[in-house]
């Protein structure tokens, strides 16, 4: 019985969803849809690992690819969006002092990308749709593969997602530049200057340097949801262009051989995908990890002046590196795969490179430090991109990229330990950090529950990647399965490596639920009535 009454109501007995600020009730709502959505994903991801290694006899071929083709789409829309979302709708009040712009436009960013995610992965589940790149010119207008409903409503549910997305980019400029009622008035021109890296770099040409407004984790944010902003005008449009064409074969017109340029598109699709890999992620990411180092030191920043700057350079870097996806199509241009595809991409390097010491020498400059969850995982974070951006490197290149273009290491060493290393640590740390604050003072349950969340994230993150690597060496193509057993060595550890990443999750998702209680998680989602003077952030903690 105290199993169960400690299951229900937590470790401490103390959590009360009813005590929490509305603030705090949102931000915690988007975690725990984050939280469900990442497991959702890592259990798709290990019965395809399993698939790959022997097909599961209640799994068929085409349910494998629809999964396939929804799987990375919930664990960025579904987890990633609603964890970042989440977290910097309430950092940005918190860090400025002053409410955020609109509660309800916060509230509708959630629904919307809960809603848009279950709909094109219910979609995928029941129809099988399942094209390469989901908006790919012009494989989702390929009636004859897919199904035309299918397609309508999993393209509709990217559609509400990116409109969730529109929400969260008005909230955030809104929530920076505006002055709330009874306040003095605030320079609103010069805030957003300030976060967008204007003022900075007009100092340059100044005698008399001008103070920046905002901090340097505000800037980073409003920096990365420039990205964001571009990236959902952009697959908005290339999402309603596609269901011009499904809506018209449903109605009996057929509008496939209407001119569409095939590499005009594919430029300007990469260009918006893009975005959130190279620009998006990494801004995001660069900045929490200042942020992280900041709050867990307790110090400034490590050359703060320099970390403000590439930022601002990794945002522009960020509209022009998307042409390393075009790397092996004959007919994209030799200026453009030399310009942008290398050139440009390599020095991705350099200004990833400078936020990865930045970060490091801040922690360094206020040691001994205390390894507590919150740097653990930041540290393998930081590891997670100090391996997965080289290897992303090492594809822009034109002649390894004829090598490892769509093979497994493209997905493996790139793709996987970028977003479950790098950037799934980083949030981890963010939520560890955040858990105390978000929920008054809540203990966590286990610690050892903890350290194993750690160790099995990391060996299994980084496992996982390096076997699908040596596969994708090996000539195994993304994509593609392999019952010849040539590549079963390689699927078999990496399953064994996946498996790490589903207990860890199990591990971190029992010990967060032990620590609030279950009625506490479910108390989160019951109706209360918001009193407007809560929602200003306490800065106490």
């Amino acid at each position: 019985m105290s199993f169960i009454k400690t299951f229900m109501d937590g470790e401490q007995g103390l959590f009360k969803a009813g005590t929490l600020t509305p603030m705090q009730k949102l931000t915690l709502k988007f975690v725990v849809v984050g939280l469900v959505y990442y497991g959702f994903a890592v259990i798709e991801g290990m019965l395809m690992r399993i698939y790959a290694v022997e097909p599961i006899t209640m799994l068929g071929r085409d349910q494998y690819f629809a999964m396939l083709t929804a799987h990375p789409l919930v664990g960025i829309f579904g987890s990633t969006y609603a964890l970042v979302f989440g977290a910097f709708l309430f950092l940005i009040p918190f860090l400025m002092k002053k409410p955020l712009w609109s509660f309800k436009l916060a509230n509708w960013t959630l629904i919307l990308i809960t809603t848009g995610t279950f709909v094109f992965w219910l979609s995928g589940f029941l129809t099988h749709y399942a094209p390469l790149y989901t908006l790919y010119w012009p494989l989702p207008a390929d009636f004859t593969q897919f199904s035309v409903w299918g397609g309508t409503f999993f393209i509709a549910g990217i559609a509400l997602v990116m409109v969730g997305t529109v929400f969260f980019v008005i909230n955030v400029f809104a929530t920076i530049g505006y002055t709330p009622k009874g306040w003095d008035k605030q320079h609103t021109g010069g805030l957003i200057r300030s976060a967008l890296g204007l003022t900075g770099i007009a100092n340059l040409f100044r005698k008399e340097k001008k103070e920046h407004l905002v901090d340097l984790p505000v800037a980073a944010i409003a920096r990365g949801t420039v990205d964001a902003a571009l990236n959902a005008g952009i697959i908005l449009f290339t999402g309603v262009l596609i269901l011009v064409y499904m809506i018209g074969h449903i109605l009996g017109f057929d509008l496939r051989h209407t001119a569409v340029d095939a590499l005009l598109y594919k430029n300007w699709f990469w260009w918006g995908l893009d975005l959130i890999a190279d620009g998006l992620v990494l801004i995001f990411v660069a900045g929490t990890w200042y942020l992280l180092a900041m709050l867990i030191t307790g110090k400034k920043l490590f050359m703060q002046n320099i970390a403000r700057a590439a930022l601002l350079v990794e945002l522009v870097v960020s509209w022009t590196v998307w042409s390393h996806h075009l790397l092996s199509d004959p007919s994209q241009p030799a200026i453009l795969k030399i310009v942008s595809g290398e050139l440009v991409t390599a020095f991705e390097l350099i200004t990833q490179g400078l936020a990865f010491f930045i970060t490091l020498a801040t922690l360094w400059s206020a040691r001994p430090l205390k390894m507590t969850n919150e740097l653990k995982f930041l540290l393998g974070g930081l590891l997670g991109f100090a391996l997965a951006v080289p290897a992303g490197i090492m594809q822009a290149d034109l002649g390894l990229n004829k090598i490892l273009h769509n093979t497994q290491w493209i997905v493996g060493p790139h793709v996987h330990v970028a977003i479950l290393v790098g950037l799934s640590m980083t949030l981890y740390s963010a939520i560890y950090l955040l858990f105390p604050i978000l929920t008054n003072g809540a203990k966590l349950y286990s610690q050892k529950l903890a350290t194993f969340h750690f160790w099995a994230h990391l060996v299994g993150g980084i496992g996982m990647g390096a076997f699908m690597g040596m596969a994708g060496l090996g000539g195994m193509l993304r994509r593609t399965l392999y019952f010849d057993g040539e590549f079963s060595l390689y699927m078999i550890l990496a399953a064994l490596c996946g498996s790490l990443l589903l207990a860890a999750f199990l591990a971190f998702f029992y010990n967060i639920v032990m620590s609030v209680g279950l009625n506490g998680v479910l108390g989160l989602f019951k109706k209360s009535k918001i009193d407007k003077d809560q929602l200003l952030p306490t800065n106490e903690a």
